[in-house]
């Protein structure tokens, strides 16, 4: 039968088990959660030995397992890896879900009239994971393989992958493949397909301000001792300037310019920007000026603040004059910049920033580097022409805001590119309360990635 065909004949399965996926817990950083990674490492290796695979392998790391499982049809064949996550954000803040975070549940919403699947991890990344094996279990039936197949689903992509360069580098005979497939990045929308040719790159720091050696009274103590949480919103205020320009010495001194050649040819996707700020709930958008909304959230560099806290926050009035504030803050890099040095620069800086009044600590948690896809390779060519074939329309090549720090890591140790086969929306609330994924985005993808492996066979042995 033809995927299509497979997918109308058994839809309710495939939705049932992705569902059954999305009710395990599984927050990678929360240790609470430990036996519910395992659990979902577990399912994972049941439901790719049903779809057909030759072997497969929890295998244990320093932190969370990785799942590996493989097809070897044939040595001479052309070999895919396919990357995935089975780990997930927490799902804080729990009151602003609509409903349990980790009881899904379909509803209709404007950009998924057809439905979507409201749940934790259901776009990021489970959802589009489990199309890849859904796609492989269709081709095995239907005895429609073209390639090798290796599948490595990690654990702890959503706290930065520490553990993930090691096995790579244990295991780089075993991972040897042509190219990597990953399904974690968004399209412009179900009438407009896009692909993902670049990823920003990472550099995540925590900052503790520290003022006196105990939390004081602020009656007794108020406007003469420094307060951090004071000290520390000055600080971070004066991170950026007026134009939106991050003010860190040599911070911009490595940014790859685009050219306006490609600038121009970026301003030719459709982009409502009434409609984005009518989605998000905004009455205008900010960022660095000289450039689009969609420039700023892809090709240019970023600092914000993730998060920041201090003194009393519970209910009701505390006078306290805290001790300690602290903030997580998250720079998106550009191709050209390094993690580690942007690190280095943001630590250096910001200790400067501190008056004599209190002490400051950087603490670098973890990074990646950023890429570029080139958009004329069989890798992205073929996966341009599947979505070709399932949608009608040629997919349009864009520069992801967001980052998989491993993408770099695949080509530094595994010596092979990665394309990019992502089928959510920008609008499916990865990270955020009541995240979903359509439930016609899970089903295109099971229809497309067939079509992938089926030109980049036909397209290596041109």
């Amino acid at each position: 039968m033809s995927v299509k065909q497979f997918i109308e004949k058994d839809k309710d399965r495939l939705l049932e088990e992705l569902m059954a996926l999305l009710r395990i817990p599984s927050v990678s950083a929360d240790s609470a959660y430990k036996k519910d990674m395992l659990s979902a490492a577990e399912f994972l290796k049941i439901k790719l030995l049903e779809a057909g695979v030759d072997s497969v392998e929890i295998c244990p790391t320093a932190g969370h397992p990785i799942v590996y499982a493989e097809k070897i049809m044939d040595p001479s064949w052309p070999t895919v890896l396919v990357y995935g996550h089975y780990d997930v954000q927490p799902p804080d803040p729990i009151e602003l879900w609509e409903s349990g975070p980790f009881e899904p549940i379909i509803k209709t919403t404007d950009r998924h009239p057809e439905g979507a699947i409201f749940a934790r991890g259901a776009c990021d990344d489970k959802g589009q994971m489990y199309m890849h094996v859904k796609a492989f279990e269709y081709m095995m039936r239907e005895q429609k393989m073209y390639c090798n197949i290796k599948f490595m689903l990690e654990g702890e992509e959503e706290v930065g992958s520490p553990n993930l360069g090691p096995f790579m580098r244990e295991n780089q005979e075993r991972l040897a493949c042509d190219v990597i497939l990953i399904s974690d990045t968004s399209m412009l929308g179900n009438e407009s397909p896009s692909m993902t040719s670049g990823l920003r790159g990472l550099s995540y720091v925590e900052v503790e301000v520290t003022g006196p050696n105990r939390d004081l009274h602020s009656g007794t103590y108020g406007g003469a001792v420094a307060n951090p949480i004071n000290i520390l919103a000055k600080m971070i205020a004066s991170l950026q300037d007026e134009e939106g320009r991050i003010t860190v010495e040599g911070f911009y001194d490595d940014v790859l310019e685009v050219s306006a050649e490609e600038r121009e040819a970026m301003a030719k996707a459709p982009f409502d920007l009434a409609d984005y700020k009518a989605k998000l709930g905004i009455d205008e958008v900010a960022g660095e000026a000289g450039f689009s909304t969609m420039e700023r959230a892809s090709i240019r560099p970023t600092l914000d603040v993730n998060g920041i806290w201090g003194g009393y926050i519970g209910e009701g009035a505390k006078t306290v004059l805290p001790s300690k504030a602290y903030a997580k803050i998250s720079m998106r890099l550009v191709p050209n910049q390094s993690s580690e040095q942007i690190t280095a620069l943001f630590k250096k800086h910001f200790e400067a920033l501190a008056p004599a009044s209190v002490k400051v600590v950087v603490t670098p948690h973890h990074g990646g580097e950023p890429v570029l896809t080139p958009t004329d390779g069989i890798e992205f060519q073929a996966a341009a022409k599947a979505y070709e074939q399932t949608f009608g329309k040629r997919p349009i090549p864009l520069r992801a805001g967001g980052s998989i720090p491993i993408v770099a890591l695949f080509e530094e140790i595994l010596g092979a590119k990665t394309v990019m086969m992502g089928f959510g929306l920008d609008t499916d609330a990865i990270h955020s309360p009541n995240e979903h994924f359509g439930v016609f985005n899970y089903f295109k993808g099971i229809e497309t990635l067939p079509y992938f492996y089926e030109h980049f066979r036909a397209m290596k042995e041109a």
